[in-house]
């Protein structure tokens, strides 16, 4: 539980956790943390591993840091949201009903899908953001503020497995406490070299605020992009980058984790969601069908769960969705 300034304790927090060999850095309430070796370069590995081979890396990480990896939150979620947008709402009896027990805890893997992605003028998704992807959180109830720092130690440590120097990670962000209707926060954001991977947050319910809890978190996708440096569109969708505009793609790869996941098109609630998305994909460039999109993004997909829909299924309700519009 918090006490006193939040800017003294949680930077406390952070030097105790991350030892001497970091660098704070203060004005106000807006923190930098940077090691002091950041100015060297950064190669990208010859071998990019498989998604397979870093979802195995990062579970073997958390592993060995004593945190165990839970299963999914199903993607039907049906209570504030239609959808799972985040890993965080398995904390949710803790944080918002003020509950001591949560869904799952620990490294989470999560598809999600978002409608919220950063785009350009013209409406794009830019390099960076998808509207489904994987959520890789680490979500767990704290019995104190020091295991907020245990947990971005733990997670420089994961890191560090999967190829990225901490001379080239920052912390950074405003310690400032945040609410938003019964949870309390305070959020710091990480990133390698210039690129924002995603944040730790220091979470509470507000009229009980022993209850507490730490949820990071970043995309698999992004982790990918940071540690290979390889153009987007290639890295998220292979050799199908350069056969169909990426708004189709990205809506391809979406209705496959809605559809596989048995949420079919309909009029209102999350099957809505499906026929929202399906209705976006250009059907000029579809007309010879979508079966090979279909079955990578499948693939893709049950790298983290079990789809209990298969992918011809998938593909042949895209595609007659697609003919019915």
């Amino acid at each position: 539980m918090l006490s006193g300034s939040p800017t003294t304790q949680i930077t406390g927090v952070l030097r105790k956790a991350l030892g001497p060999h970091w660098e704070f850095s203060l004005d106000g309430d807006a923190l930098e943390i940077h090691h002091p070796d950041r100015g060297t370069p950064y190669r990208p590995p010859r071998r990019p591993p498989s998604w397979a081979g870093l979802l195995g890396t990062l579970e073997e990480g958390f592993a060995a840091q004593g945190i165990r990896r839970d299963a999914c939150l199903p993607l039907r979620w049906g209570r504030e949201t239609e959808l799972t947008i985040s890993a965080v709402q398995a904390l949710d009896p803790l944080l918002k009903e003020g509950r001591p027990h949560t869904y799952r805890r620990g490294f989470i893997p999560q598809p999600v899908v978002r409608f919220t992605g950063q785009r350009t003028e013209s409406g794009e998704l830019r390099d960076g953001f998808l509207t489904s992807f994987v959520n890789v959180s680490c979500v767990q109830p704290l019995d104190g503020v020091d295991g907020y720092g245990e947990t971005l130690d733990a997670w420089l440590s994961v890191l560090s497995r999967l190829g990225f120097h901490a001379r080239h990670i920052s912390i950074y962000g405003r310690v400032q406490v945040w609410q938003r209707r019964q949870v309390r926060g305070i959020t710091l954001r990480f990133r390698h070299l210039d690129l924002t991977l995603g944040d730790i947050v220091l979470l509470w319910h507000a009229e009980h605020p022993q209850r507490l809890a730490v949820d990071l978190g970043t995309s698999l996708e992004r982790l990918a992009w940071a540690r290979t440096r390889e153009a987007w569109p290639r890295l998220v969708f292979g050799p199908l980058a350069e056969a169909a505009p990426m708004a189709t793609l990205d809506a391809i790869r979406t209705a496959t984790l809605l559809l596989g996941s048995g949420i079919r098109p309909a009029p209102r609630g999350a099957g809505g969601i499906t026929r929202r998305v399906i209705g976006t994909i250009d059907h000029e460039q579809v007309r010879l069908g979508v079966s090979a999109a279909v079955r990578s993004s499948h693939q893709y997909w049950t790298n983290f769960e079990p789809l209990p829909t298969p992918w011809p299924a998938v593909a042949a309700s895209i595609e007659g969705e697609c003919s019915r519009t």
